[in-house]
């Protein structure tokens, strides 16, 4: 084992080491793409970027390493199309298909000895990940899926007129009719936005005045 060996091995550690912590992150946040995902990202593109520059090091061979990692930009497109889910007009998922490209991007950097460049990119996109969650905890909006039951349209019909009556911003909605041994059933499912710092004390104070109505799920 050469000394250039070992600053090769270097490169693919802090790249691993860096793409999993980010993807811890996203792990710790029930994502799509966790863990191993990010880390894998990370190992990859930092060993197709090492052998880009020196796994062609060779005088009859002419090469340019840019090319490689222009690859590594188009290919991740792939992965991160995969963690994008479109469902019932609502888009999930775009904030861990960019992790994974600047996670690629980060295992690039590393892959090319750059380890500050590195490690400062990885500080940013967790800063930049946990300061957001941290306000928006505080000041945005968090959508929360309900799946409620009535034996009436109408109350089915009363819910969702009370629940934008009370500050609730239906996305999605969905309701069908269930056949069941003591009666139908209206099942409805629904995605609604509501604060975050009262949306439990919002959805128990509505749906107290709704006997006939069940929460299954939310």
């Amino acid at each position: 084992m050469t000394e250039l060996d070992i600053q090769l091995f270097l490169r693919l550690l802090e790249a691993s080491i860096l793409g999993g912590i980010i993807g811890l992150e996203r792990e710790y946040r029930s994502k799509v793409a966790g863990f191993r995902t990010h880390f894998l990202v990370a190992l990859g593109s930092a060993l197709f970027m090492i052998i880009s520059i020196y796994g062609f090091d060779n005088e009859n061979v002419t090469y340019d390493a840019s090319r490689v990692a222009a690859q590594i930009v188009s290919g991740i497109g792939f992965i991160g199309a995969g963690a994008i889910i479109f469902q019932k007009h609502a888009v999930r998922g775009l904030t861990t298909a960019a992790g994974l490209w600047v996670t690629a991007a980060i295992g690039v950097c590393a892959g090319s000895g750059r380890f500050f460049l590195a490690a400062a990119s990885t500080v940013m996109v967790l800063l930049s990940l946990e300061t957001l969650n941290f306000v928006l905890s505080k000041l945005g909006k968090k959508i929360v899926s309900l799946s409620i039951s009535a034996h009436s349209k109408n109350e089915i019909n009363s819910i969702l007129q009370n629940l934008k009556n009370s500050g609730f911003e239906v996305d999605t909605y969905n309701m069908e009719l269930k056949r069941k041994s003591d009666g139908d059933v209206y099942v409805l499912t629904m995605e609604v936005k509501v604060k975050r710092k009262e949306y439990e004390r919002k959805v128990t104070e509505l749906f107290a005045n709704f006997d006939e109505v069940s929460i299954d799920t939310i």
